[in-house]
């Protein structure tokens, strides 16, 4: 991918590597409360992104500030000698009660919460925690002032499940309750493009780069 013109802005969003939560069967909810590091699974997905995305010319790597997507950041950051940026506001979806359960335990001890949430995420919030309205109220905004602070250059920005499900279902102009379809597979790249002509979703949960 070459430097993209001066009017043309280019962010590359990824998700974090795998931690131990992502990868157990079933598999339990990490919000913003589990902080885990990579498994050594996620390290080495994170290694691949950054080597996949070593010739590309980055001009600044921004990620959320919990340490998945801050080690994940790191590897792709080293290979352009640049310092990763955290910022506040990319953390994951808070999912309240819930973290850290898998969700056959979670409809069985709250079914009517349960219930409530799967039908309409975008209105109903996790179980003391945040619904898909709350986290595009506070990720948009990001998005859309380093698409607009970064023309003519390239950026990458690390993030989470959710938060990359709930911007791309923003950018496509969906339904916000059906974000909960979409998928976004550890260490994946989403290619998003702001020119003059609007801002779309080019590539949505590339993993032609993982081994």
């Amino acid at each position: 991918m070459k430097q993209p013109p001066p009017d043309t802005t280019i962010l590359l969003l990824v998700r974090h590597g795998a931690t131990t939560a992502n990868e157990q069967k079933p598999y339990i909810l990490q919000g913003s409360s589990i902080d885990l590091p990579l498994s050594p699974n996620g390290e080495r997905q994170a290694k691949s992104v950054g080597k996949f995305l070593s010739g590309m010319p980055v001009k600044r790597v921004y990620c959320s500030t919990m340490l998945r997507a801050r080690q994940t950041a790191g590897e792709i950051a080293g290979h352009h000698q640049l310092e990763i940026v955290p910022l506040e506001g990319l953390q994951e979806c808070a999912v309240g009660e819930w973290e850290g359960m898998d969700w056959e335990s979670i409809k069985a001890k709250y079914p009517e919460e349960a219930h409530r949430f799967l039908s309409d995420p975008a209105e109903n919030a996790y179980l003391g925690g945040e619904s898909y309205g709350d986290v595009r109220g506070r990720v948009v905004p990001i998005f859309e002032r380093l698409l607009e602070e970064h023309r003519g250059e390239l950026i990458v920005v690390v993030a989470h499940n959710v938060v990359n499900r709930v911007y791309t279902a923003d950018l496509m102009k969906l339904d916000l309750k059906r974000a909960k379809d979409l998928h976004q597979s550890n260490c994946c790249v989403n290619i998003i493009q702001r020119s003059e002509a609007g801002t779309h979703l080019i590539t949505m949960n590339s993993v032609f780069h993982l081994d």
